[in-house]
């Protein structure tokens, strides 16, 4: 099995990840204060979210991961979609990617189907957490759908991103090896210090486990502070052989009880971080909450400078 990560990463040493969607769709104007936040926009306005992969790819991604961290089939049925209406809107987020990809003069770039934890869908803060419990069928019953959507509209490979809960994050890659043996995917965990999983699982552990599986192609940690990215890629590259993928928030921070953001003027910039990460492992770095195109160009920037040296 050739992974397309891999096969991209032989061309180039370190590859650009695109950054935040929902930030942008609300500079578009899309409400997304609800249950379905960035999938909002799949129901009305998909031209918006094939505008901000273009403008990703545009400052220098290499990779778009789709709009459907929070499109499953029980939020869009429960705001009074049908399933096949739910399993088309997921098709139409990766058909939004494909469509920039299209608009793209680069011939090399890969669209990542998102896979957000089932805390998303519960939309009351779990999902910072982990904080939930399902057996590994009940995980697999409601990642399934969003999954085998998203291999039939032809997403290269599927993104495990933002798991706070290692239970979740084993049935899900289970399921990867038992329903998609043809594809890969990278795992991305959401962790609340540097050595532990928002569940309190250890990183080192947690990682070790999805490295044994050769359908995992990378793996990480996003959506969390900047300052926890260098010295969880300093455990990660000692004990994990896999590619190392890490995409921070911007530094800002975020209160889920409140659901609002806080800027944080103290935050180190990207161009000054990247270098560290570049030397603690990373081979894919991106953005998370809160970045923005032009966060992803300062990045790529920085990236091909440090590849040119």
């Amino acid at each position: 099995m050739k992974s397309p990560l891999n096969a991209l990463l032989e061309k180039q040493k370190v590859l650009v990840l695109d950054g935040a969607m929902a930030t942008e769709l609300e500079k578009a104007g899309v409400d997304t204060a609800n249950e379905l936040w960035s999938a909002t926009a799949l129901l009305a306005e998909p031209e918006k979210i094939t505008a901000v992969h273009a403008s990703y790819f545009a400052a220098g991604s290499q990779i778009a991961t789709t709009n459907t961290y929070q499109a499953n089939l029980p939020a869009f049925i429960k705001n009074g979609l049908s399933e096949a209406s739910a399993r088309q809107l997921i098709k139409q987020a990766v058909q939004c990617a494909q469509t920039a990809v299209k608009s793209s003069d680069d011939t090399n770039l890969l669209i990542a189907g998102s896979i957000g934890p089932y805390g998303a869908y519960l939309a009351d803060g779990s999902e910072y957490t982990g904080a939930y419990q399902k057996t590994q069928a009940e995980y697999q019953a409601f990642h399934y759908p969003r999954m085998a959507a998203l291999v039939a509209a032809g997403v290269d490979l599927l993104a495990f991103e933002t798991q706070p809960n290692f239970a979740e994050t084993q049935a899900l890659i289970s399921l990867l090896k038992d329903k998609f043996p043809q594809l890969t995917a990278w795992v991305s965990f959401s962790i609340k210090d540097e050595r532990h999983l928002c569940d309190g699982t250890d990183l080192i552990a947690a990682a070790q486990y999805a490295a044994k599986f050769p359908q995992i192609s990378a793996i990480g940690v996003n959506c969390t502070a900047l300052e926890n990215i260098e010295p969880a890629l300093h455990q990660l590259q000692t004990t994990v052989s896999k590619p190392l993928i890490v995409y921070p928030n911007n530094g800002d921070r975020y209160n889920p009880q409140t659901k609002k953001w806080q800027v944080n003027p103290q935050a180190d910039s990207f161009s000054d971080l990247v270098p560290r990460w570049i030397a603690a492992g990373a081979k894919i770095i991106g953005g998370c909450c809160r970045t923005s195109p032009a966060d992803i160009q300062e990045i790529a920037t920085t990236v091909k400078s440090e590849l040119a040296k």
